[in-house]
């Protein structure tokens, strides 16, 4: 049984705990502002941006081609990107995102495309340390990216997979992150990045437009860049989620670590009253015995 000393103790470094994880989710909440207006002033962006991509492929010619809509017959070579966090004490944000890619390794694709070799773009210091220990090809490591979130990061690995698809080392992109839905919610997604897809959009317009300089011109203008942005967008999302998970994930330690605290001092006045009592119980005793 528990002495008092070792529950005052216990006590002691549980409101300590407590403390560290109130503070935490403090810094997290702070971050995740800014996090999320960065996320929300990018979505309208991508969104028009894959409007006007939609409009332009939609009405290109029959005979406009471009690499990065090159749609190969045979899968031979499949690149994936997982985009993780740089620390823990997140939930599950990590785990999600990381058994997502590694069933799409060992079960869709052999699967889907028997034939095709897989190589990893690891983004995060979690994905970085988990693919270390894999068997997977990792041809790029990005650790410590959200230190300091730059858009040059997103248009580097924007350009090795793009090179890749162009040369046909690569025959099709997947990126995998998690998306920010709510303080409360963050989906784990699997998207394809290339070849690049026009999405029909229902809220598209079918004006007649003037173009200059020519469509394919601008298709050319516009399709990396398209690219750059989904990739800059996911890095986005899986940023605000992750601070979002983090905010959460130490409210509920912070919530926890109070409740054991409640109990903790509960046990601790119940071992001290029996302690009182067995004192009492042994002076009676010890002056019953001189009387005798």
């Amino acid at each position: 049984m528990a002495t008092l000393r070792d529950i005052r103790n216990r006590i002691t470094a549980v409101k300590n705990t407590a403390k560290i994880t109130s503070a935490m989710r403090m810094v997290a909440a702070a971050k995740l502002r800014r996090a999320q207006e960065a996320i929300i002033s990018t979505r309208p962006y991508t969104e028009k941006f894959s409007e006007v991509l939609s409009n332009l492929a939609g009405s290109a010619s029959e005979d406009y081609f471009h690499p990065l809509l090159r749609k190969p017959e045979v899968i031979k070579h499949i690149a994936i990107i997982v985009i993780s966090s740089d620390r823990g004490l997140c939930g599950s944000f990590n785990t999600n995102v990381l058994r997502m890619a590694q069933q799409y390794i060992e079960q869709t694709i052999p699967t889907e495309f028997p034939q095709a070799k897989v190589s990893v773009i690891a983004v995060g210091r979690r994905s970085t340390q988990f693919f270390a220990k894999s068997t997977h090809t990792v041809i790029a490591s990005y650790p410590e990216v959200f230190a300091q979130l730059k858009f040059s990061t997103a248009s580097e690995i924007a350009g090795i997979v793009a090179n890749g698809f162009i040369n046909e080392e690569f025959d099709r992109v997947m990126i995998f992150n998690n998306e920010f839905k709510s303080i409360i919610k963050q989906e784990t997604t699997c998207k394809q990045l290339l070849p690049v897809e026009s999405v029909a959009n229902e809220s598209a317009t079918n004006n007649d437009y003037l173009f200059e300089p020519s469509r394919s011109d601008i298709m050319d203008s516009i399709l990396p860049k398209f690219v750059n942005t989904l990739v800059w967008k996911g890095l986005l999302e899986s940023n605000a989620a992750e601070q979002a998970a983090r905010m959460m994930a130490m409210e509920s330690a912070t919530t926890n670590a109070r409740d054991l605290i409640r109990s903790l001092q509960l046990s601790y006045n119940k071992a001290r009253q029996a302690s009182i009592t067995t004192e009492m119980l042994e002076i009676v005793g010890g002056a019953e015995a001189l009387k005798a």
